[in-house]
């Protein structure tokens, strides 16, 4: 059974969430507030299903900031709102956001598909042939270590092969490159609706 899109929002949604997020990183960076009230934006029931969102920022083409939530446990909406002030403040490769950035600053947000349950984006692999570059990202975990994830977009930036996605993971949890052959190495794949403002 084909897994259901990763397209699940319309052009319009796209949009709202964009500017729910640009309004969100311009309301914190700029004027030290936070956007609490999003009931002016057009929310449609799809943005207020819970899913999981990350939303990724770029400076003239260069990585700012990407923070994104994986559970499913608020409004589609409000996880991009989030997002977009986590992944100005709280990315720890990096500092903060300045105002003086903002502007050159490009806003992409990877809206997470539903997975096996309702709470998660995530599909178990249980055969590496599942996984489908372009379609899918990778999500390791070998409780109790902390896990690591990258984005379905990564692996196109990147011109990785499968094999070399399932190292980079790997390498992203701070395991050993072949970790995903391990029977105490728990392996998902997710995908997700990636979009973007337009890019100079």
């Amino acid at each position: 059974m084909p897994d259901e899109s990763e397209r699940y929002l319309s052009a319009e949604e796209e949009s709202t969430l964009l500017q729910i997020a640009r309004d969100s990183l311009v309301a914190w960076v700029v004027e030290q507030r936070r956007l609490d009230d999003l009931s002016g934006y057009a929310l449609t029931g799809r943005l207020t299903e819970k899913h999981g969102a990350f939303v990724t920022l770029r400076n003239r083409g260069e990585l700012r900031g990407c923070i994104g939530y994986t559970a499913n446990r608020e409004p589609l909406a409000e996880a991009v709102r989030d997002n977009a002030i986590n992944a100005a403040t709280r990315d720890f490769r990096f500092s903060s956001v300045t105002p003086a950035e903002v502007e050159d600053i490009t806003i992409e947000i990877s809206a997470l598909a539903p997975g096996d349950t309702p709470e998660t984006p995530f599909r178990r692999v249980n055969d590496v042939s599942d996984i489908q570059i372009g379609r899918d990202g990778l999500y390791i975990e070998r409780p109790p270590a902390p896990g690591g994830l990258l984005l379905p977009q990564v692996a196109v930036e990147q011109g990785w092969d499968v094999p070399q996605f399932l190292s980079a993971v790997c390498r992203k949890a701070g395991y050993p490159d072949q970790s995903w052959e391990s029977p105490d190495t728990r392996l998902h794949r997710f995908s997700a609706q990636v979009f973007h403002e337009p890019r100079a």
